[in-house]
């Protein structure tokens, strides 16, 4: 196995990567491209979107058309900006520290989401990957969350937690299923948004089952676990 050329990233683009690993880790979305250009006083969001091409192009992040986050780290790119130089026949963990994920498959009604019959299988994934440490991944069904860069069948790294920011993303129970939504609390409560005009906003009702089971803190693709 070869190992990749290390990737070279001008100043401005690893400034841009690290807004957007920073971004994912805070919120567990990628950002705009609006976003990225306020962050960085530029006048359009264009000069963001050039910037995001040209990471793309040397294969540090991948774009998603048709969503305006559709930002996704890769994998293999982090490890080479992580190890800064390639050295010839390392294990792709080398030197770093690999995590041991379980993929929970669906949840039980009632039951706690880590209980050990919910786990489909276990994912040793690169520690690099994340600013904030996971707990586990969850498979993504549907497309709500569709703008926020979270597609059908995508893996959800997910630290466990009760407590969650408004605006953050989270994984709820809400009476006997677990979704994954946009935590915004309100004067009369809580809200679940989605990030797909598709599909309506869930609003927990004071007397409704409600918990927060953990929160999105980064977003891989099935692919990248091999």
């Amino acid at each position: 196995m070869l190992d990749r050329p290390p990737i070279k990233l001008t100043a401005r683009q690893q400034q841009i990567l690290e807004i957007i690993q920073s971004a994912i880790a805070q919120t567990g979305a990628p950002p705009t491209r609006a976003e990225i250009a306020a962050q960085l006083g530029f006048k359009s969001a264009n000069a963001a979107e050039e910037h995001l091409q040209a990471l793309a192009r040397k294969g540090a992040i991948e774009l998603v058309s048709g969503t305006s986050r559709g930002i996704r780290l890769k994998s293999d790119a982090l490890r080479t900006l992580h190890a800064g130089h390639a050295v010839q026949n390392v294990p792709p963990f080398a030197g770093l520290s690999p995590l041991a994920l379980p993929l929970i498959g669906r949840v039980a009604a009632g039951s706690p989401i880590l209980a050990q019959e919910h786990v489909a299988q276990t994912y040793h994934v690169e520690s690099s990957l994340f600013q904030q440490k996971p707990d586990y991944l969850l498979k993504v069904r549907g497309m709500s969350m569709r703008d926020a860069g979270i597609m059908d069948g995508d893996l959800l790294a997910v630290q466990a937690t009760r407590e969650a920011r408004n605006g953050q993303i989270v994984v709820a129970r809400l009476g006997e299923e677990v979704t994954v939504k946009r935590l915004h609390r309100t004067a009369d409560g809580i809200e679940l948004h989605a990030e797909n005009p598709d599909y309506p906003t869930i609003v927990v009702m004071p007397d409704e089952p409600f918990e927060i089971e953990g929160l999105a803190v980064g977003l891989i693709r099935n692919t990248m676990l091999m």
